[in-house]
């Protein structure tokens, strides 16, 4: 495994860095004081995210997440490979609520432009991927229900149900990342098209445009008392008696369920690439606080405790950092489920050494770290969340568990 940067790498990196230190971080004030502008409609995407979209497609810093084997002709991205993407995004986490939205490289759109790219038909990639290339639309994933076990997602209860040269959609979603705004104008919805069914050949996944009759969105939800407004929030959602044209299903009736885990392996990986940048912003402001800072008669730099903290941080770091290269790498060379104990591995590893740095970060800031004041409050609240998205903790250290038993009951047979 040879981690080095390639020239193309480096490139980009250096483009991306100074992008970030130009416009990116001097823009999270601007971002702020939008969001605070008491004649905004809640849920309008502030102005300053389509400012560094325009400088970003102007830089070429645009869909960078799209690798080569997903992309057409025509629609953008710069074909990296895993391993080449996993530096920028790093670098986008530093800034999460501006940079990745800039760079066209924001989730929910991210995965579900993988997913057009890789199952839907031509037509469908048409009308919906191309204006997410461009960024001339927003979309949502909707998955989650309030009413069953999500972490099992044979467990959905939303019903896809065949109507002639239609399908019916009637069912419940929530957390839908993206759904509260305004420009989010599709939905992928995955429902039951056959109960009876083989366990993991129930589910389907059809388009469901934001406008067709039957489809309420009901209120936006909080995660930790925020609304994250800025980019698009979390939708409760209602389909009831939803027609859409039998030819929005995605692939076919059955293959809700394999898309769904093709879908969600490269979105986890994206989440620990940004992850790593928050733990390097949430280092770094810990270093220039206790230096700043003074307790007892010497700077909290020179505390044991602290010292401590940020020691440990670095070699946690270091460790996150190396195991999602390794898993980029694997995703690279042998594919997706060559890689799966490795994705499972971080999105378990990843999200826990981040978010112990942040706690040790805020604490280092005293009230300034749960405060408005500095970004810690609002990285901790999206970094936790991310041990429930895209499966919990649980699920995923129950699925290594048992593949690492069955390999030792082979061998002993």
């Amino acid at each position: 495994m040879d981690f080095s940067y390639d020239a193309r790498t480096l490139e980009l990196r250096e483009r991306l860095l100074a992008f970030m230190d130009e416009h990116v971080y001097p823009a999270e004030a601007v971002l702020d004081a939008q969001l605070a502008d008491p004649a905004r409609e809640h849920w309008d995407i502030p102005p300053v995210v389509a400012e560094l979209r325009a400088e970003a497609r102007r830089r070429g810093l645009w869909n960078l997440f799209l690798t080569g084997e997903h992309g057409h002709p025509g629609e953008g991205g710069a074909g990296l490979t895993n391993l080449q993407y996993a530096p920028l995004a790093e670098i986008t986490g530093r800034s999460p609520q501006l940079a990745p939205a800039a760079l066209n490289c924001a989730a929910p759109d991210t995965g579900n432009m993988e997913l057009l790219a890789q199952f839907a038909d031509a037509d469908q990639r048409k009308q919906w991927l191309e204006p997410l290339l461009n960024a001339d639309i927003r979309s949502a994933f909707a998955m989650t229900e309030p009413e069953v076990a999500s972490s099992d997602a044979s467990n959905i209860a939303t019903r896809i149900e065949r109507d002639g040269d239609e399908y019916v959609v009637n069912g419940r979603k929530w957390y839908i990342t993206g759904a509260m705004n305004p420009d989010c104008r599709i939905f992928i919805v995955m429902g039951k098209t056959d109960p009876a069914a083989e366990t993991h050949r129930q589910q389907s996944m059809i388009l469901v445009p934001r406008d067709t009759p039957g489809v309420t969105v009901k209120r936006g939800m909080r995660v930790f008392g925020y609304d994250d407004a800025d980019h698009g929030g979390h939708a409760e959602i209602l389909f009831e008696d939803v027609r859409v044209p039998a030819g929005n299903l995605i692939g076919e009736e059955g293959s809700g369920f394999a898309i769904a885990q093709a879908r969600l392996g490269p979105g986890r990986i994206h989440h620990c690439m940004r992850a790593i940048g928050i733990a390097e912003r949430a280092l770094e402001l810990m270093c220039r606080r206790t230096l700043e800072r003074a307790a007892f008669g010497r700077p909290l730099a020179e505390q044991g405790v602290v010292q401590d903290w940020i020691a440990e941080s670095r070699v946690r770091i270091e460790q996150a950092r190396l195991l999602v290269l390794k898993t980029a790498w694997l995703m690279d060379t042998v594919g997706n489920r060559g890689a799966h104990t490795e994705i499972q591995a971080i999105k378990i590893a990843t999200p826990l050494a981040v978010e112990w740095i942040l706690d040790k970060a805020v604490q280092a800031h005293g009230a300034a770290g749960v405060s408005q004041d500095t970004p810690l409050a609002h990285l901790w609240a999206g970094n936790r969340t991310l041990r429930l998205a895209d499966g919990p903790d649980e699920v995923h250290k129950r699925s290594l568990a048992r593949r690492e038993l069955k390999r030792h009951r082979e061998a002993g047979r």
